[in-house]
């Protein structure tokens, strides 16, 4: 058995009974009220952006969070495009037939890095079922664009599962970056529905992989609110650490557009509290859990 694994902690872990009646109301409710972003470090960070046109998934994606991240010294970009090969129900990117690799994408990335003053950068992408490598040398290339223009700014990746294709994990690990999260982003009962062509066990599979061959810390997200059950939530939280996932988000699932999956449940922040103390009672060593919880909220504070 590994260290993370304990046969007891199932049931001395109690699951309150909250009530999780469905959602009546159209309207969201008071806690998923965003502040404006203020603040120096933003204002300023805001100018940069501005002045030299550069783009941050933060902006496009609407994050909740971007006042709050930038202000800390974090930002978040996308690349290999802002089309998907794959078509999952929570996501508002593009589905279809992505455009060629822009080669140049990485040292685009690295600059904007480098000109923001990014103390902490976490990159993430479109899945590229399209190519051979998954996009994976580029992922590559951009992680080491990154650390030659600004070698004292850390490095989060958020990838997809590469297909489970070992060679393409590997160039991951190759060039070493300070955290690499892979969402499995719903229990398993439901991924099928979330996650299309998407597989929980491969999942599991991918994060594994990574700590088992030389990545220090790894990470995973959950979002709530799609039909899943607290048992099931907590089931989850048990097979990620069972794979010795150091990390974890847990957040509300907002449906992007009308197309999109419903929300069949707004979760209250008292129950996001408490899964945040069931994940720290199985030894999560940072859990983020709150109705606006994204990927990458708090991700400068991940470091150990």
């Amino acid at each position: 058995m590994g260290q993370f694994e304990s046969p007891d902690i199932w049931h001395t872990v109690e699951l309150k009974k909250i009530s999780k009646k469905p959602n009546k109301f159209s309207k969201k409710p008071s806690w998923l009220r965003v502040k404006l972003p203020i603040g120096k470090e933003y204002s300023d960070l805001r100018s940069i952006v501005d002045k030299h046109n550069l783009h941050t998934i933060c902006e496009s994606g609407n994050c909740p969070n971007m006042g709050e991240c930038w202000g800390a010294g974090t930002a978040t970009f996308m690349i290999l495009g802002n089309v998907c090969t794959r078509s999952c129900g929570f996501c508002a990117v593009s589905t279809g037939k992505p455009n060629n690799v822009d080669w140049s994408e990485s040292e685009k990335v690295a600059n904007s890095v480098l000109l923001m003053g990014i103390k902490h950068c976490v990159i993430t992408s479109v899945d590229r079922d399209d190519l051979k490598d998954g996009g994976s040398i580029l992922w590559a290339q951009t992680i080491k664009a990154i650390n030659r223009l600004s070698p004292d700014t850390t490095i989060e990746t958020l990838i997809p599962d590469f297909k489970g294709d070992i060679i393409n994990i590997s160039r991951i690990i190759d060039v070493n970056p300070e955290v690499v999260s892979h969402n499995l982003e719903t229990v398993e009962r439901l991924t099928k529905k979330v996650r299309i062509q998407a597989k929980y066990s491969r999942s599991l599979f991918v994060l594994k992989y990574l700590k088992e061959n030389g990545i220090k810390r790894t990470k995973s997200g959950i979002m709530l609110g799609l039909g899943e059950k607290d048992e099931e939530v907590v089931q989850t939280m048990h097979d990620l650490r069972n794979n010795n996932v150091d990390i974890l988000t847990l957040g509300q699932y907002l449906q992007p557009t009308k197309k999109h999956l419903k929300v069949v449940e707004y979760i209250k922040p008292e129950k996001f509290d408490y899964f945040k103390k069931v994940g720290l009672q199985l030894g999560f060593r940072y859990v983020e859990s709150g109705p606006l919880v994204r990927s990458s909220y708090h991700a400068e504070k991940h470091l150990f």
